[in-house]
């Protein structure tokens, strides 16, 4: 019989931080596996989620281009069909080769770009709302901008207001 004896106390912590370091990492893969599985789940379920500003970007530009490249136009007439179709693919194609590298170096700049316009079409959209809140539930008497000071007092014949100008 072979007896083993007990490991000294730096052994012991070591393999103690081993099986640390090892349950951490199968905590780790286990997440990322399930973080995985949600995503394709969600892919089934949703489509492909929409990318990144200047990807979404890129995508348009080439959807804009390829249906102007395939554009018949009636205006061009017979005879200038084909070489005014080669010239709408030329300008399409100097388009898309300005507009390509601006979106390759400047990815950021788009995600910013987008963020911004939806602050300001929340913000547009809440004034809005307030605005037509105020016109549909107005009671004349209620509202406090509408004080009799500011009304007319020489003509009470109609609804109208006198503005001060100056």
């Amino acid at each position: 019989m072979s007896e083993e004896l007990p490991p000294s106390g730096d052994a012991r912590e070591e393999a103690v931080d081993e099986v640390r370091a090892a349950d951490a990492d199968a905590w780790a893969t286990a997440c990322a596996e399930d973080l995985e599985a949600e995503k394709a789940r969600r892919r089934t379920q949703y489509g492909q989620p929409p990318g990144s500003a200047a990807e979404e970007l890129k995508k348009f530009v080439d959807a804009v281009a390829d249906k102007l490249s395939t554009l018949q136009s009636p205006l061009f007439g017979v005879v200038a069909g084909p070489a005014a179709q080669q010239v709408v693919r030329q300008v399409v194609q100097q388009a898309k080769a300005a507009v390509d590298p601006v979106i390759e170096r400047n990815p950021d700049v788009f995600d910013h770009l987008a963020s911004a316009g939806s602050e300001l079409l929340a913000a547009y959209r809440s004034a809005v709302q307030a605005q037509e809140r105020r016109w549909t539930g107005r009671d004349d008497q209620d509202d406090p901008r509408d004080q009799d000071d500011r009304r007319d007092p020489g003509d009470d014949a109609g609804p109208g207001e006198r503005i001060d100008l100056d």
